[in-house]
């Protein structure tokens, strides 16, 4: 049996964001491999195992899967939203890239997902719509310098931003010193929007600005979006829309 390994992106939470290549990638695995709540996400069924784990074993986790693959089992590494955007595609190639040769001539897929920061944005409109970037505001795995360093330059450039990992218990103090840059590096009032698990049942979407922004808003079911300087706000019955002209004057 020849073995394969995809690292799949299951979407912000609403199974109907499942893409069809990712469903047909979990039909003809042996094994899924991941985070506890994103491989609770894949429905279990005869021939199938699954493999849970926590979340800050990310290089344990690929070489499982590696190994798997070698061995002939048809593997799919999952991680939610898009599997190259701060998940599991880039730990997999870590461990490929330190790994014995072997592995380098395996058949790997990334195959791609929905990522929070696309479904909060299409709830509220348009906010991404001209140039954007996004930053994770964990310092797990990088320092804080780094991080706020990129929050000034973006701001500097006025992107519109998307913030992955905003807070969490381990780090409750991150978001507010993030909010207190931004209020520094900005100066105004663009909109902030936090989405709490996106497309769940559990979905909560808020809209502030940025001066009224609070550390408690957030937490790591959170993605944060924050307008740039010309994202605009367009009243009407209901919740607002928002978004970001495609142009930008001279």
């Amino acid at each position: 049996m020849s073995g394969w390994l995809a690292v799949a992106g299951l979407g912000p939470g609403d199974a109907a964001l499942v893409t069809p290549e990712v469903s047909a990638a979990l039909a003809e695995a042996t094994d899924a491999v991941g985070y506890g709540p994103y491989v609770a996400r894949v429905p279990a069924r005869d021939g199938l195992a699954r493999h849970a784990s926590d979340n800050r074993v990310e290089r344990d986790r690929a070489a499982h899967a590696l190994e798997m693959a070698a061995a002939g089992r048809r593997v799919v590494v999952v991680s939610s939203g898009d599997p190259g955007v701060f998940a599991m595609a880039a730990a997999v190639f870590e461990v490929l890239e330190d790994g014995p040769a072997a592995w380098r001539d395996l058949d790997i897929r990334v195959l791609p997902g929905i990522t929070a920061m696309l479904a909060a944005a299409a709830r509220v409109g348009a906010p991404l719509g001209h140039d954007f970037c996004a930053i994770n505001l964990s310092d797990n795995l990088k320092p804080w310098a780094l991080i706020e360093r990129r929050l000034r330059l973006a701001a500097e450039a006025d992107f519109a931003m998307a913030f992955y990992n905003p807070r969490s218990k381990a780090r409750p103090e991150g978001f507010a010193r993030a909010l207190d840059v931004l209020r520094e590096a900005c100066g105004d009032g663009r909109p902030m929007i936090f989405a709490r698990a996106v497309t769940t049942p559990d979905e909560a979407i808020r809209v502030v600005p940025l001066p009224e922004a609070r550390p408690e808003m957030a937490d790591m079911r959170t993605v944060v979006l924050l307008g740039s300087s010309r994202t605009r706000i367009l009243a009407r019955p209901g919740a607002p829309l928002l978004y970001t002209p495609r142009s930008a004057p001279a």
